[in-house]
């Protein structure tokens, strides 16, 4: 650790979880952690939704950041934001920040994460508009839970569904993705690609290191090449 002095942000999306701490306790113990028990010398936090640009928490935060010459610190990178534009612009402020989740991240990487971040998520709300517009013109009673699974092989392939899903909205996987979208330009070689992603800090889905074999499931998956 530096010797720089650090002001945390901390985000809940609703009051219920600021006010019961689900989710607050957690980015604490994350800052905590990586800080080896030095305290931040403030700490704001904002209970907002992460695809709202006006956060006046945050603006304070920044703006003690100016003050002090303090390095904004906040435990994962989507308490931050999930608007490109807006994390854009944070990074383009003079401000250091740093992600406990993702320390090494330079700032080219951060912005193509969270533009990958905002594609996916128009992706998955314009799927969930569709597949309920079809579900409408079939007749079908939104809310019936025969409606949702069906027979069992319906069941079986909702369950696959929702886990491919989950994998794809994994934000360990959404970052190893973002590098390597760039190191399939430069090479071939999968050991190789898995030893850049571990010496850069990137993580698996359950934060184990990466291996050829995970490398080629995740390209494949993504469709890279």
């Amino acid at each position: 650790m530096d010797n720089n002095a650090y002001v945390a942000y901390l985000r809940v999306s609703t009051q219920r979880q600021g006010v019961s701490g689900l989710g607050l306790q957690a980015q604490q113990e994350i800052i905590r952690n990586y800080l080896s028990g030095e305290e931040p010398i403030a700490e704001f936090v904002e209970i907002e939704s992460g695809r709202k640009t006006q956060r006046p928490k945050l603006h304070e935060a920044l703006e003690l950041c100016k003050k002090m010459k303090a390095t904004l610190i906040v435990a994962k990178m989507d308490r931050l934001s999930r608007n490109v534009t807006f994390t854009s612009q944070l990074l383009d402020s003079g401000i250091e920040i740093v992600f406990c989740d993702f320390p090494r991240a330079n700032r080219l990487v951060l912005t193509i994460i969270a533009a990958i971040s905002e594609y996916e998520a128009g992706l998955i709300r314009q799927r969930t508009r569709a597949a309920l517009q079809v579900k409408k013109e079939q007749g079908c009673q939104l809310g019936k839970p025969e409606n949702l699974t069906g027979n069992m092989e319906k069941a079986i392939t909702n369950s696959r569904q929702t886990n491919q899903e989950k994998a794809a909205n994994n934000p360990h996987n959404k970052r190893a993705v973002a590098m390597l979208k760039i190191l399939v330009r430069e090479t071939n070689n999968l050991s190789e690609m898995a030893r850049t992603l571990n010496n850069e800090g990137f993580t698996t889905s359950r934060g184990g290191r990466f291996t050829a074999k995970q490398v080629s499931i995740l390209i494949n998956r993504y469709q890279l090449k």
